[in-house]
């Protein structure tokens, strides 16, 4: 089979000088060199593309290969579309590389170089940045060297973000293989902390994104004519209120450089949801005139000398700590779109489980609401924040409360908004009412079939209905409609995880995962599924994953569950104090609760906290055990924490409840067993038990049971 022809100019370079890496990536013209490496265009021939190939330098400032290759390997886990694609990572004997997507288009630093940018554009730009920067800051990830050589713009006008991840072992200071020109490139755009040491952050981000905004509007950078140490040092002894502006910015754009370029980072703007916000009012905003004038204009030569001077003071001393920055001016009031609170609230509730989001949906919810207080859909979209909030690790009842007043609102403004029903359709299914709730779905989507949160709740209620076939009906019809929503293939591992089917639910968690590598609740899900399945290995190294990205309660539980099953009682209960502290868990939620006191009880000497933790959790459980008395899932659970704290008789009238509510479910029965052999029937213990099994509950978290010890050693209990 031939070999599909290059492009022509392609082909010219690879006649002049053929390399080939890993057999089948066919280096061609050199793209650049930084102080990382070459980049190169390349021919993959086995998939037949075009793609960039970074060979990458072991040098002092840089560190060995195995660092970069674990950089890119993070990078290549960024989902966001603004971020390079890392294809592979090569290693042909002379060193690493790494295999990329390759982006066509110009780098801001050519562009603003040949042309003046349109403030709007600058704003998109910018915008399109902090976006992509607010998703690798939830996952924990800096980039450390933003600056507009790093920053690509297709022709569509997509902006793409370079060098990701391995920017991080840059030293902006070292001075024996850098050149100079690319070190105070570097320098321009670094935040002074960085200049004194401190490693990079989201801050650091923020404080580059700042300096380029700047660029962009004016056509220069902040002491352009400044070079090496003097241009270090002129930033750690400067403010951004003292940079020059051009006439046109307007007060409000001004004033948002100078938060984000804030001398002392505990002053700079909070994170990239809050840049965002004020870039999208920015945009909102009247367009200034194209003509730039600066409104300041500094004599350049005696301020470096004084400022190199400063540095060399500075660096002497070790100084960490900065001189206090000068305050931004008040933001003016910008121009309000309904229309844009409304797409942006909405676009923060489909990412509802991400840190943030929903406090920023309901922050575009209530600015209509401000403005527009009859407007159904932000009280519906207010509704359903706060919907999700109770489904998330938040489990005060007031969110419920709050929702249901949400919900009612818009039902009364307009019964015709597809939205009014589905807010409705959530608050019910929260109260138990799940078939109620099916229909509120249902109707939501007679009225718009685009709903998302409509399907997603219509299947959510359905299955907390039990009723999982339908479920599995409703959620193939969403994602066909919505096929990389990774919520939704959360939702089907979960009906599959309570109809036993443990191999589907892996499969589609680990689905969630590669929708999403940065979410939490894959990694949750997945170590859960795997715990089930007696990986336990597996599942301790997905729950690290995890908690790499972002500690949350959940995570923490399902580790105290593995811990507790390996007989780490202590390590178990450390966990389970995590899930349950204000600052890293959910102590709103009675499981967690049930957990920490379930281990603390085979901690000598830590009875009495068992049993305040006991006391916690039924004093959560019992509002949502009235609210909905019918619900299998709490009906059982109730009745094992009373057995467990000696309410036999209460106990036993539950069970009853229960079993007669899911005769066939398997976890129903396991909680039977447990609560019979702690009121000392051991025969209907066993009976449970072993009914379980049948129904497919996992034999390896009966046979890890501590507390199932004496019942297993009864010759009355079938061995397998």
């Amino acid at each position: 089979m031939s070999r599909k022809l290059l492009p022509m100019d392609a082909q010219a370079v690879l006649a002049r000088s053929v390399s080939v890496l890993a057999g089948h990536y066919e280096l061609g013209q050199r793209l650049g060199e930084g102080g990382y490496g070459e980049v190169y265009e390349a021919w993959d021939s086995q998939l037949e593309r075009k793609v960039a190939v970074k060979r990458i330098k072991n040098t002092a400032y840089l560190g060995d290969g195995d660092d970069a290759v674990r950089e890119a390997r993070m990078a290549a886990s960024l989902q966001h579309a603004a971020f390079v694609k890392v294809h592979a990572i090569e290693d042909d004997g002379h060193g690493h590389a790494i295999v990329m997507e390759l982006i066509q288009g110009r780098t801001l630093k050519e562009i603003i170089q040949d042309a003046h940018t349109e403030c709007s554009t600058a704003l998109d730009l910018l915008h399109q940045a902090a976006e992509a920067m607010r998703d690798a800051h939830a996952s924990g990830l800096v980039h450390g060297d933003l600056k507009p050589s790093n920053l690509m713009v297709e022709a569509s006008g997509t902006l793409r973000i370079l060098d990701f991840g391995l920017s991080q072992k840059y030293d902006a200071l070292a001075t024996q293989s850098i050149p100079l020109a690319q070190a105070c490139g570097t320098i321009a755009y670094m935040a002074p902390e960085r200049l004194l040491g401190k490693p990079p952050d989201a801050s650091s981000d923020i404080y580059a994104l700042g300096v380029i905004l700047h660029e962009l509007i004016g056509g220069k950078r902040p002491f352009l004519d400044v070079q090496g140490f003097a241009l270090a040092a002129a930033q750690l002894q400067s403010s951004s209120a003292s940079w020059e502006y051009p006439e046109t910015a307007s007060q409000a754009l001004v004033s948002l450089i100078r938060a984000m370029t804030e001398r002392q980072a505990s002053r700079r703007v909070r994170d990239m949801d809050d840049v965002m916000t004020r870039l999208a009012q920015l945009r909102r905003a009247p367009a200034p005139p194209a003509t730039v004038n600066w409104r300041r204009q500094w004599p350049a030569g005696r301020r470096g000398k004084a400022a190199a001077a400063t540095l060399a003071l500075l660096l002497a001393a070790g100084a960490s700590q900065l001189a206090p920055g000068i305050a931004g001016w008040p933001t003016p009031p910008v121009r309000y779109s309904e229309a844009l609170e409304m797409r942006d609230g909405l676009a923060e509730l489909r990412v509802f489980d991400r840190p943030g989001s929903l406090a920023a949906a309901l922050r575009h919810f209530s600015n209509i609401l401000a403005h527009a207080p009859a407007n159904a859909a932000a009280a519906a979209g207010t509704s359903l924040a706060y919907s999700m909030r109770f489904t998330s690790d938040d489990k005060d009842e007031v969110w419920i409360h709050k929702a249901d007043a949400g919900a009612q609102q818009a039902l009364k403004t307009n019964d015709q908004l597809a939205m009014s029903y589905a807010a409705t359709g959530w608050v019910l299914d929260l109260q138990g009412k799940h078939d109620a709730a099916v229909e509120q779905h249902e109707h939501a989507l007679r009225l718009d079939p685009n709903d998302f949160f409509a399907w997603y709740g219509k299947a959510h209620a359905q299955r907390n209905a039990r009723r999982y076939a339908p479920a599995l009906q409703t959620l193939a019809s969403a994602m066909t409609r919505f096929p990389q929503e990774r919520i939704l293939t959360d939702e089907l591992g979960t009906v599959h995880d309570e109809q036993g089917n443990y191999a589907a639910a892996e499969q589609a968690f680990r689905r969630s995962i590669q929708l999403q590598p940065d979410a939490v609740t894959g990694y949750t899900n997945l170590s859960a599924i795997l715990q089930r399945l007696g990986r336990d290995n597996e599942a301790l190294g997905v729950l690290q994953q995890g908690l790499q990205i972002r500690p949350s309660a959940r995570l923490y539980c399902n580790l105290g569950n593995a811990l507790f099953f390996r007989h780490d009682y202590v390590g178990a209960a450390a966990a389970f104090e995590q899930a349950v502290s204000p600052t890293r868990g959910a102590p709103g939620e009675y499981e967690n609760w049930v957990n920490l006191a379930d281990t603390l009880l085979w901690i000598p000497g830590r009875e009495q906290e068992a049993s305040h933790a006991y006391d916690k959790a039924l004093k959560l459980l019992a509002p949502r055990l009235a609210r909905a008395p019918n619900e299998l899932v709490l009906v059982s659970r109730m009745a094992l924490y009373a057995a467990r704290t000696g309410d036999y008789a209460t106990a036993q009238t539950l069970l009853t409840r229960a079993l007669a509510l899911g005769p066939a479910d398997a976890s129903a029965q396991f909680r039977a067993g447990m609560s019979y052999e702690l009121m000392g029937k051991r025969n209907k213990a066993i009976e449970a038990i072993v009914h379980a099994k049948r129904l497919g509950y996992p034999s390896n978290v009966i046979e890890n049971e501590p507390n199932l010890v004496a019942l297993r050693r009864d010759p009355a209990y079938p061995q397998d």
